[in-house]
């Protein structure tokens, strides 16, 4: 989760995080020496794993298409999971590397709902644009997913919420739909608690009690949250893409004054 990264960078998690972007501006360039290396065996490099390589800022600095460009050369396998339809920008790019490796992509739609879209992610590309993303990329060619995470229990988890989704999903010709319940690690916990208190306080004591063994929902309700989503969805679920391409870079990230785009 992106929160947490900022905290190993230095940052707070809480007010920094609202308002500061860290670019890798030479990420492209990293990526490109990265797999020219005679040790790298080409294994499958997955964007997005941690934080949204599509936020606004890539609309200034425009990072991608050259990222794209080094899977491209080097015949990668990748994948791409986001919550942006500004990944569209790049299609001509992922065709050209869907004809020489395995490409994919998914788009992270927690919800249609909204009144839920608005309080949890903020500042977020409309999730009906991100399903016409979706129809759009099948049709290109490109195998598209939907993920529906995190789902939240009380606030974007109840069947006619849920059920639309799936059902508009699929008609998108989503290849793949899955769900993932929220999971509260490290700073996250007392930053989405503290959110909880002010926005939906009703909810504050379900929320003690589920997480109150640790970061993650028992066991008995995240099977709950999948059976949800599997009974509406494509066969097949969706797979965490993994593992994610970590690179050092070797120049000062620059920081850019933003908005983060969502809750977590």
């Amino acid at each position: 989760m992106p929160r947490p990264t900022h905290t190993y960078l230095g940052f707070d998690a809480g007010r920094d995080f609202e308002r500061e972007i860290v670019v890798k501006v030479n990420a492209p360039e990293v990526l490109r020496a990265e797999l020219a290396r005679p040790s790298w065996q080409g294994e499958h490099v997955a964007l997005g794993t941690n934080t949204d390589p599509y936020q606004w800022v890539e609309g200034r600095y425009r990072l991608m298409p050259g990222i794209w460009e080094a899977l491209r050369d080097a015949a990668n396998p990748c994948s791409v999971l986001t919550k942006s339809p500004l990944l569209l920008r790049d299609l001509p790019l992922m065709l050209q590397i869907a004809q020489r490796a395995s490409m994919s992509a998914c788009l992270s739609i927690p919800t249609l709902d909204e009144k839920a879209w608005r309080a949890t992610e903020p500042h977020t590309p409309n999730p009906r644009a991100r399903l016409e993303a979706v129809a759009e990329l099948n049709r290109a060619g490109i195998p598209t997913g939907v993920l529906i995470a995190p789902l939240m229990p009380g606030i974007n988890d109840a069947p006619d919420q849920v059920e639309p989704l799936l059902e508009m999903a699929t008609a998108a010709g989503a290849t793949s739909i899955g769900g993932v319940a929220l999971h509260l690690r490290g700073e996250v916990r007392q930053i989405f608690m503290d959110w909880l208190k002010t926005q939906r306080p009703d909810l504050v004591p379900r929320y003690e009690e589920l997480y109150r063994r640790g970061a993650y929902a028992p066991q008995k309700e995240r099977e709950r949250l999948a059976r949800m989503v599997r009974r509406g969805g494509p066969r097949g679920s969706f797979r965490p893409m993994s593992p994610s391409f970590r690179a050092a870079t070797h120049s000062e990230p620059s920081r850019s004054p933003s908005r983060q785009d969502s809750l977590f």
